[in-house]
């Protein structure tokens, strides 16, 4: 269940979508082609970061909705209430029953689709996340995690997006071998183990009505505070996060190397070994004793346990991708703002 840590998400708790029309999806392709929400449970989501989530702290809570063909449609939502560690009598599993329960006794929508989460500077690609969508998609075949950037969206534009693990992922994920082998094996690699999936933002026609009258009375000054070029500061935080990343990952590679150093040494014991218990053995035979009894050397040289791979992985690949991608569109937002500034600044001329 999920915690109020980063990362984090509830496991499947038995509640699962309701298929519409379509057929239940194939195991080698994606169960959901496209991710439609509600413009309610979008304002739900910002508004519960803006109530809970402070600095680094990540808000969560449970996605409900049905599934229509290829389509899952979030029609609600209901956050994770905040709670510590010393509330040892919550039980998560039980105030989620209870939720849906009651939903269901007001006619709304209470099917369990997923989940969502915040981000901090993009830093959602952890272990926690993996486990816990692997426990909602094993429970649920089409669940999605949303991912919400509260940075991203006070720049000017909405960051929302939906990720799903690919099917590659979750086959290793049901072995529980993280080895560096397995993952060769099943050839992993970080640019096939999330699938994002399309999203569509979807209003009522009275609600677009209103839309465009609040866009009629904004005012212009209003609208021109979005050019300003407030982000050098997210930019520097992405650049320090980049940092920390490429630091953990060299410590990976160092623990990596220090593995093969110890295989390879250890093989080399076990060569002399097997060396000298051989030419002792002629010796014997020569003097006309038995042979040394034979020894499992597997007991005598135990092999050293590789460093778990896929740490590594989700740090290498998507995290340092997430926050190079962060710092390319802090830069494209910094350039599109000097020209549209400048270009109000001729106009006004």
């Amino acid at each position: 269940m999920a915690s109020r840590k980063e990362g984090s998400g509830a496991t499947g708790s038995g509640f699962g979508a309701s298929k519409g029309k379509g057929k239940a999806a194939t195991t080698g392709d994606s169960a959901v082609k496209q991710v439609q929400i509600d413009g309610l449970v979008v304002l739900k989501i910002i508004k519960h970061y803006q109530e809970e989530g402070q600095g680094n702290e990540v808000v969560q809570g449970v996605l409900l909705g049905l599934v229509v063909d290829d389509r899952l449609e979030i029609t609600n939502c209901f956050p994770f209430p905040q709670h510590t560690e010393d509330d040892a009598d919550f039980d998560e599993v039980q105030y989620q029953m209870e939720m849906m329960r009651s939903l269901r006794h007001v006619n709304i929508d209470h099917l369990h689709v997923g989940w969502y989460q915040s981000t901090y500077y993009g830093s959602f690609v952890t272990r926690a996340l993996l486990d816990s969508q692997f426990s909602y998609q094993h429970a649920i075949e089409e669940s999605v995690v949303l991912i919400y950037d509260p940075i991203k969206t006070a720049q000017g534009s909405l960051s929302l997006k939906a990720y799903r693990l690919t099917p590659k992922l979750m086959e290793v994920c049901k072995e529980k071998d993280f080895s560096p082998e397995a993952l060769k094996k099943a050839n992993i690699a970080y640019e096939n183990m999330f699938e994002e999936v399309p999203i569509v933002i979807k209003n009522s026609y009275l609600i677009n009505v209103m839309l465009w009258e609040l866009e009629k009375k904004s005012a212009v000054a209003d609208r021109h505070e979005l050019l300003s070029l407030a982000s050098s500061n997210h930019l520097g935080k992405s650049l320090q996060l980049l940092m920390d990343r490429v630091d953990e990952m060299s410590q990976d590679i160092v623990k990596y190397n220090t593995y093969l150093r110890n295989v390879s040494k250890q093989q080399q014991q076990k060569h002399q070994y097997q060396q000298r218990r051989q030419q002792e053995n002629i010796q014997r035979q020569s003097r006309g004793e038995a042979p040394l009894p034979e020894e499992d050397i597997n007991k005598l040289f135990k092999p050293p346990q590789p460093p778990p791979r896929m740490e590594s992985l989700l740090i290498a690949g998507s995290q340092i991708n997430t926050y190079c991608q962060n710092i390319k569109e802090f830069n494209a937002q910094n350039l599109g703002k000097l020209f549209m500034a400048q270009a109000l600044q001729d106009y006004n001329n």
